[in-house]
């Protein structure tokens, strides 16, 4: 139960810093989508950066983070020396990527059909590589449980950068997409310079455990760095194909939608639609970053299958009633979206429901994890790609960004599908999958009151119903989880 508090504790403050971030960057979407008109494709262009952005991290971090947790926490370890060597293992492959993108901008930039501004292309690589780097001291926070210095940071990020844009886009008034980039790198290498202290400390701990427990003092221990390259490459695998999960609907529209410009233009639309559907991602962010550690620690304890089950229910029942107040609360939310944007408020919904299996997916992934077999995630991860990206090529042509959401669902129902079936057959826990499934269906049929029931109403009318459903919602988990119930047996009075 302490387990279950401290990962309620850190849920919050990731998950405030995390909420706040979000909504703080939401005001960029009116400022960008205002500043970009759908005609200009701007917004596309931006979108689209980002998902290349998204890509390239997963693959200079590889795996890393995890590793990190997952050597950190061994008895036989030392976690410094497991610090400073994922810290020389991002270095190194950032050191190349670099290399590799000033050496080859021409092609690159021409190929990815931005010829005419290779400075997005360079900016973006610095901000990348940047964000990299910082990927294992964030980790770091996070090991050390320093839940609030993490949120600071990730919080100062975002009030620097809407500061800048402000300033840019509204004082100087901009309209150029290279001010999104400049900004972005600008943010980036500040937050990096916070981490020169927290380098500094772990380098005289550093020094002091290996003078304490008598073992020589090593920056990088080549051993074991095998060790965890070992252990990363699949879990690089799962995160190439979990963030093409996320974001080739991004990078493969302007390249399959028949006229390129118009592409741009729908995927401005998508791009800014999907940010009211973000607040999944962002619920499934925060719970990872104060789960993931507790599960490795937690992986030396004899209740700890309990301990994902009930981990698992409560994620699900957050994440739904979420889903359920976004729904409630579209013509608040909306508002954020310019006129022009909002013909893609409709992919809301189903963008929503496929970043809750993709938490799911999470949540079970944990099971090959704990037994080292994370060529497991490889494969399940690597499916779901295979079958978005199919969706995605075959269905954006005639249904435009609409196959985009449903390739998420489709890709992402996979994924979960796989894990779970195998998984309970190679790590089995009872996930309690018929009250699970309880939820789910109390969400549709609400949600289908919400969407079909009280279409046409006024907003305030059909805000107030909706917020009556929400309150049933409320009532039935009340009713099943916080209500003490009678033991087996004993007559209910």
């Amino acid at each position: 139960m302490a387990n279950i508090k401290s990962l309620l504790k850190d849920t919050a403050i990731y998950g405030l810093s995390s909420i706040i971030g979000r909504f703080l960057n939401y005001l960029l979407v009116p400022l960008h989508t205002h500043v970009f008109s759908v005609a200009s494709g701007g917004y596309g262009v931006v979108t689209n950066l980002y998902a290349y952005v998204a890509l390239i991290l997963v693959i200079l971090t590889f795996g890393m983070e995890t590793t990190f947790f997952r050597f950190a926490n061994k008895d036989d370890e030392n976690p410094h020396c497991v610090f400073s060597t994922a810290i020389f293992i991002i270095c190194a492959l950032t050191a190349v990527f670099l290399a590799l993108i000033f050496g080859f901008i021409d092609p690159i930039s021409e190929t990815l059909g931005y010829a005419n501004h290779k400075e997005y292309i360079l900016m973006f690589a610095c901000v990348v590589a940047l964000d990299a780097f910082q990927a294992i001291p964030f980790s770091y926070l996070r090991y050390k449980k320093k839940a609030i210095k993490f949120a600071s940071l990730k919080l100062l990020y975002i009030i620097l950068s809407i500061a800048l844009n402000l300033v840019y886009f509204l004082w100087l008034e901009k309209t150029e997409v290279y001010y999104v980039v400049a900004i972005n790198l600008v943010c980036t290498a500040l937050i990096t310079f916070f981490f020169i202290p927290e380098f500094a400390h772990e380098h005289v701990a550093a020094r002091v455990y290996c003078k304490e427990n008598g073992v020589p003092f090593k920056i990088v221990d080549f051993a074991l760095l095998r060790r965890m390259f070992k252990y990363s490459w699949p879990i690089l695998v799962l995160g190439i194909a979990g963030i093409l999960n996320q974001a080739a609907d991004k990078m493969v529209f302007p390249l399959v939608y028949p006229d390129k410009q118009r592409g741009m233009e729908l995927l401005g639309i998508y791009g800014g639609c999907v940010k009211i559907a973000m607040i999944m991602a962002m619920i499934t962010q925060a719970f990872r970053y104060a789960y993931e550690p507790i599960v490795f620690a937690k992986s030396k304890d004899g209740d700890k299958k309990e301990y994902y089950s009930v981990a698992m229910k409560y994620f699900l029942i957050f994440t739904l009633l979420a889903f359920l107040c976004v729904i409630a609360y579209m013509p608040i939310l909306e508002i954020i979206i310019p006129q022009g944007y909002r013909e893609g408020l409709n992919v809301v919904p189903i963008v929503m429901a496929a970043e809750i299996m993709m938490g799911v997916y999470f949540n079970l992934s944990f099971w090959y994890k704990l037994i080292d077999k994370t060529i497991w995630g490889a494969w399940f991860s690597a499916a779901g790609c295979i079958v978005l990206l199919a969706v995605n090529y075959f269905f954006i042509p005639e249904y435009s960004y609409m196959a985009c959401a449903w390739g998420g669902v489709a890709g992402y129902g996979t994924a979960m599908l796989l894990s779970y079936f195998i998984g309970q057959k190679k790590y089995p826990i009872d996930y309690k999958v018929g009250r699970l499934l309880f939820y789910v269906a109390v969400t549709a049929v609400l949600y289908a009151v919400m969407h079909f029931v009280t279409e046409g109403m006024g907003d305030i009318l059909r805000m107030a119903i909706n917020t009556l459903l929400i309150l049933v919602y409320a009532g039935i988990v009340w009713k099943l989880e916080l209500t003490p119930q009678p033991p087996k047996g004993e007559p209910v009075r």
